[in-house]
């Protein structure tokens, strides 16, 4: 057993990295609380509106469309550690800003989205950087642990995060909820600046002073073993991965629940998204394009699932499948693209990765949330789960059908040579001149101009 687990965790035995996750667990644990008392603020401003949870979402991601493939560049022309610092300041300004129009009283829904953009921005510069340094904290073999173990602090902080912020809202509201977020980035901060530069895994090539966001984007196009992840990602994380505005949705107007009880459906899709991420830990290599589809199959069921649940405590439990076969798929997706791309592309490919994952969510989340008008809060559940089988289907016949064109090519039956007669030779048919007379060319004999035609 312990064996087992230093198997699981065996990334921690790396200081940076350590030093890293620690920052991570405590930043990200406010990230969620403050997440949660944001959706209910918006609720409460708008009057319990899909619609504004919705465009609040949308504000959330758009800066993810316009500056992640320029976040991309700057991680493979800057020092990534740098540039995750100077993320870090810009969230907890807003978190900080939150706050204090809250305690104040002053809080207005506009506010509210601005700020939600503002946020945006930084996790658009944030993300590519994030995820792409985690290879220069661990280096190539445990890469794979690394990305796991990260998605594992994610959803353990999506666990504790939400129901703290379901307690604090009902004891103290949601003004100091957002302050206390503001306070946990100086953990982030803090672990970037004790780390030692000279222990990061950096090649010769790390920066490219002339990194272009196109150079990038042909490099990916060029290789269908990252496309297809990417586009199944795109389908599902468009209208799929939208629990932040659903299970807000769903537990105020469908269960008629409150902030706590709001707190813990998040909580139990974290709690499956975590042991999911614990399982792929276990992976050391790249996976297969099978295992992405297969997991992605695996979430549509449960998601629709979820979307027909009786009652509160039925979503509950199926929200933990659901939330083991998310982060799966999302891990799978992620350690594909990760470990087949080259050093020198990996930030801008990465920014790809978060554009197409994250980039369909300012698109969507406004459409979702008109679903939830016109057809109810359940509908954002099953809709996203039957377009997630259907996407999974989709890349899967693509796949098989690729694959046995690649088989055809591959494997053509080649005859005996004893068992194949010889073809005669037949010459070709002699050209007449008018009158049926030879034609010879200048310098060449008449019974030889067919060879020199």
């Amino acid at each position: 057993m312990n064996a087992s687990v230093a198997h699981t965790f065996r990334s921690l035995k790396v200081r940076n990295y350590r030093l890293f996750a620690t920052g991570q667990v405590v930043s990200l644990i406010g990230n969620w609380m403050q997440f949660t008392a944001q959706d209910w603020t918006v609720l409460h401003l708008s009057h319990n509106s899909g619609a504004a949870l919705g465009w609040v979402t949308a504000l959330q991601f758009l800066p993810v469309v316009a500056l992640t493939l320029y976040g991309g560049k700057l991680a493979d022309r800057y020092d990534k550690r740098t540039l995750l610092m100077f993320t870090n300041v810009g969230a907890g300004l807003v978190a900080v800003a939150l706050g204090l129009l809250t305690l104040t009283g002053a809080i207005q829904l506009w506010h509210v989205l601005l700020l939600a953009a503002c946020l945006g921005t930084a996790n658009a510069i944030d993300n590519p950087a994030r995820q792409s340094f985690v290879s220069e904290m661990v280096g190539g073999a445990l890469l794979p642990n690394a990305i796991s173990l990260n998605s594992a602090v994610f959803n353990a902080a999506r666990i504790v995060g939400p129901a703290i912020a379901g307690v604090a809202i009902s004891l103290i509201g949601t003004g100091p909820v957002f302050l206390l977020n503001s306070l946990t980035y100086a953990a982030t901060l803090t672990a970037l600046a004790l780390m030692r530069p000279a222990e990061l895994y950096r090649s010769a090539r790390r920066r490219v002073p002339d990194a272009r966001i196109a150079d990038g984007i042909r490099y990916a196009a060029r290789r269908p073993d990252l496309l297809l992840p990417m586009a199944l990602m795109l389908v599902i994380g468009a209208l799929g991965f939208n629990f932040q505005l659903t299970l807000a949705l769903l537990s105020k107007t469908v269960f008629h629940r409150g902030a706590a009880s709001f707190g813990l459906l998040t909580t139990a899709l974290a709690a499956g998204a975590l042991v999911g991420a614990l399982a792929s830990s276990r992976r050391s290599s790249r996976p297969s394009s099978y295992t992405v589809i297969g997991a992605a199959f695996g979430f549509g069921v449960f998601e629709t699932l979820a979307g027909f649940a009786p009652g509160y405590l039925a979503a509950t439990g199926i929200l933990f499948l659901t939330g083991f076969f998310m982060i799966y798929l999302a891990q799978a997706a992620n350690q594909r693209i990760q470990l087949g791309v080259g050093e020198q592309f990996r930030g801008r490919v990465m920014a790809l990765y978060v554009l197409v994952f994250q980039g369909a969510t300012p698109v969507f989340a406004p459409i979702v949330g008109w679903l939830a008008g016109v057809l109810g809060a359940r509908s954002t559940l099953w809709v996203g789960g039957v377009a997630s089988i259907l996407a999974a289907a989709a890349v899967l016949g693509y796949r098989s059908h690729r694959r046995g064109a690649r088989l055809a090519m591959r494997v053509r039956p080649v005859p005996h040579p004893r068992l194949v007669a010889p073809l005669p030779v037949i010459p070709a048919p002699r050209r007449a001149a008018p009158d049926d007379q030879p034609v010879a060319a200048a310098g060449c004999p008449a019974g030889r101009v067919h060879a020199a035609r």
